[in-house]
Order: C-alpha cells, then structure tokens, then sequence
C-alpha cells in the first residue's frame, strides 16, 4: 500500500471520530435544553381550582365494576 493512501485513511478516521463526538456532545445538550424547557412549561401550569360545589368525597375513588 502506499504511505500517503494510509495517512490519508488515518485522517479520516480520526476526522469522522472527532465528528461523532461533536454531533454526541450538541445532542445531549439539545436534550438538556429541552428537558429544561418542559420543565418550566410544566411548573408554569397552575392546578385546577377545586370545584365549591361538590362534595369532598366526589372524585376520590374510582368504579371498576360499572
């Protein structure tokens, strides 16, 4: 083979390795950006008010034999 044809593949795949672990590293912190986002979305969200004209008791149980 010759030497240069081996330098050149060498390269490459030096090239393509440190490409992979670029394009790894923007995807995790892409994944942390939004896991970030969601979660201020959710904590935005207030909960419902309860209903003052219903019973306490209502809603706390479910009926599976219906």
């Amino acid at each position: 083979m010759d030497v240069l044809a081996i330098a050149k593949l060498s390269t490459t795949i030096a090239e393509t390795g440190n490409k992979q672990e670029v394009a790894l590293t923007m995807l995790k912190k892409q994944q942390d950006m939004q896991n970030s986002m969601a979660t201020q979305i959710l904590d935005t969200i207030a909960p419902p008010p309860p209903m003052p004209n219903l019973p306490a008791h209502l809603g706390n149980k479910i009926n599976t034999t219906a």
